[in-house]
């Protein structure tokens, strides 16, 4: 039993706890602001939050790039396509195929295509009451929020292995 408590105060320290208090305040944060501005899907913030706290702020910059602009091609391929074309699986399958070339014409990397992705899809296949232009719009906004929150909070408040880190260097 000794063995299965020391496991857990290794595992529970100030770093975890530090880094779980940081990501509850940038997943509130990100929710409250997203449904401050209006936007009927804020839980979309928070989940592009909570994947940008999960690096230190120096690994999550490019990432958090290939989201954004991801998101926004995604969210613009899927909004024209649902308005002119008509939301369905046909669309949607054109949709994506095109999308891998576009951002291999781009040079972004498989993030930015798995965001791009992910956009059209919502947009494309995710039935609602409103044109595919506002949800395309709302899609990258919500997105883009969370990624915004997430590298704010991480600014304000490193991680102290991230600070350690770039001391040593």
């Amino acid at each position: 039993m000794a063995g299965a408590g020391t496991q857990f105060s290794a595992r529970f320290n100030r770093e975890w706890l530090a880094h779980s208090i940081r990501t509850t305040i940038a997943a509130i944060a990100s929710l409250y602001i997203a449904r401050l501005v209006g936007l009927p899907e804020a839980y979309w913030a928070t989940i592009t939050t909570l994947v940008v706290m999960q690096s230190t702020l120096g690994a999550a910059l490019t990432p958090s790039w290939q989201r954004f602009v991801g998101t926004a091609l995604g969210a613009m391929a899927g909004g024209l396509a649902a308005t002119y074309f008509g939301a369905s699986t046909i669309v949607f399958t054109i949709g994506i195929f095109v999308l891998g070339l576009v951002c291999a014409v781009l040079r972004l990397d498989r993030s930015a295509y798995r965001f791009a992705g992910t956009a059209l899809a919502i947009v494309v296949l995710a039935s609602r009451e409103r044109a595919a232009w506002v949800a395309a719009l709302h899609r990258f906004v919500e997105v883009s929020i969370g990624i915004v929150v997430g590298l704010l909070i991480m600014v304000v408040w490193p991680e102290r292995e991230a600070t350690a880190t770039a001391k040593s260097t």
